[in-house]
């Protein structure tokens, strides 16, 4: 399918807001603005740079951001309150473009212990602070916090009714990751079904990753109709995190099929996550998928004997297309032959097949005392051989 006849969706990070609220990675304002310049190269289409009223240092970030941005959205999140908005739009106002994001819980649960109000009260606080919003920008969007716990039906009262107060973007999110696939899946297409004057606005996903679903129920969220997916480089964020953006960009790169595209350039993901890791002080896990250390790694005999006949046996995505460095083999004691001879051949030893025989067993001798032969083992291996 050609880009020209799939739709785009638009990719909303927000690392330096909901990934900054992770114990121990918060950044000053010269350090998120650099992350900010590397999310525009990039590609995101709108960066939520921050929360203004929380703290003059929020402010004074998202301030510098909106100076720096060329064409990045700039994005400053703030309650349904009055002083919030005000706030975001001061430090919003030197931007080309900015959009103010506001908005209130709306399950039950967070109407009656977090408001200690009713449902007429939270639609009313809900229109007025869009409406308010709109007098600083045209570009809005509406946040329904817990509309993963949600019910559907009144869900789609507040999304009405914002709607209709001017929100041009509205945020569905699995505040808690509480929805399985499908669950929000058919919550986007009953909101696409129910909501009057839908087609003025973009449904987006903004999940959370409490059960492992958060990259799982924002394409899900996609193909129930929302266009843009809310996330953050390496999935960093509250509790277990949000949707990784990395992990999104690449299931829409590969299944084409589906018919979405994202102006993301892959060739860039190593990198910035690297960078992000390095400067909120977060490592990432080796195993995670797109960017980790091992994401490109081989030490199963059986998977290092595919991989070397055909690198597509083993691995779905070329290494360089998401700029990370070559695929690697490594040597455990689960290493076949092919991966052994692979590894001596690139330390520039022609060994025969007979040879690779020979030296197997002491090979395995050594794995079995370390978890993983390095190349001085190999060497030191080959010089024993070669007496």
């Amino acid at each position: 399918m050609s880009q020209n006849k799939r739709q785009k969706v638009f990719i909303f990070d927000t690392t330096l807001r909901d990934g900054e609220q992770v114990p121990g990675c918060k950044l000053n304002t010269k350090e998120k603005l650099e992350l900010a310049v590397r999310l525009e190269e990039l590609g995101v289409d709108i960066l939520e740079a921050g929360f203004p009223v929380s703290s003059p240092g929020d402010f004074e970030s998202v301030n510098q951001i909106a100076k720096t941005l060329k064409n990045t959205v700039v994005c400053g999140l703030s309650r349904a309150v009055q002083n919030d908005i005000e706030v975001a739009a001061a430090a919003l106002k030197p931007a080309k473009r900015f959009r103010i994001h506001t908005g209130i819980g709306t399950s039950d649960l967070h109407i009656k212990y977090k408001f200690n109000s009713t449902r007429e009260e939270i639609i009313e606080r809900a229109t007025a602070a869009v409406k308010l919003a709109r007098n600083f920008t045209d570009d809005v969007e509406f946040y329904a916090e817990d509309a993963g716990r949600t019910e559907n039906e009144f869900l789609a009262r507040v999304i009405e009714a914002v709607v209709k107060a001017g929100a041009t973007t509205l945020n569905i999110p699995d505040t808690t990751g509480y929805c399985l696939p499908y669950q929000y899946q058919a919550k986007m297409e009953y909101l696409s079904n129910h909501v009057a004057g839908i087609e003025k606005a973009i449904l987006s996903c903004h999940c959370h990753n409490d059960l492992g679903l958060a990259t799982a129920n924002s394409i899900a969220g996609v193909m129930g109709g929302a266009r843009q997916i809310e996330c953050t480089i390496n999935g960093l964020g509250e509790r277990a995190g949000n949707t990784a953006l990395e992990e999104v960009v690449m299931v829409l790169n590969q299944h084409k099929d589906l018919g979405y595209y994202t102006n993301i350039n892959p060739k860039l993901l190593n990198p910035i996550s690297h960078e992000v890791s390095e400067i909120m002080r977060m490592a990432v896990q080796p195993n995670k998928a797109i960017v980790g250390a091992n994401a490109f790694s081989h030490s199963s005999g059986i998977h290092q004997d595919g991989f070397l006949k055909e690198a597509q046996t083993y691995e779905i995505i070329n290494p360089a297309e998401v700029g990370a460095e070559d695929s690697k083999i490594v040597l455990t004691a689960r290493s076949g032959r092919s991966a052994l001879a692979h590894r001596l051949q690139k330390l520039g030893y022609q060994y025969t097949r007979n040879d690779i025989d020979i030296l197997y067993p002491s090979f395995l001798q050594i794995a079995d005392q370390k978890k993983e032969v390095k190349e001085e083992d190999l060497q030191a291996m080959a010089a024993a051989y070669n007496k």
